[in-house]
């Protein structure tokens, strides 16, 4: 297994993830009080620039062999790791026990998609 491809894919989409959560969830904040149609012309613009950087991530993995669905569930667990803080540091939500549950689970998703 090619870990510093693995390290190279995490890197990109936590960048992506950073991008992509504040489109998908950052207007539910500072957009509250703005037409819907303003938050989807602002989140698309925000997405444009996750995708500039998940594409690349998943084109280089896929170079290096990764299976898609090992890419699948790094950018699941990228996810989740970039969401828990931006929820509670962003957001201002309380973090809670199911958190930590469904990390457990992403770990045996991993286990499982990287197992031989």
């Amino acid at each position: 297994m090619n870990f510093s491809a693995i390290g190279v894919v995490v890197f990109l989409l936590t960048i992506s993830n950073i991008f992509m959560t504040f489109a998908w969830y950052g207007h539910l904040k500072d957009l509250a009080t703005k037409p819907w149609y303003i938050a989807v012309l602002i989140s698309w613009l925000i997405a444009f620039f996750e995708y500039l950087v998940q594409v690349p991530a998943n084109r280089y993995g896929n170079a290096q062999h990764l299976q898609l669905g090992q890419l699948k569930i790094i950018q699941e667990v990228v996810t989740l790791a970039v969401f828990v803080p931006f929820s509670v540091y962003y957001m201002n939500r309380p973090i809670n026990i199911n958190f930590l549950w469904a990390g457990l689970c992403m770990c045996g998703a991993v286990y499982f998609i990287f197992r031989s």
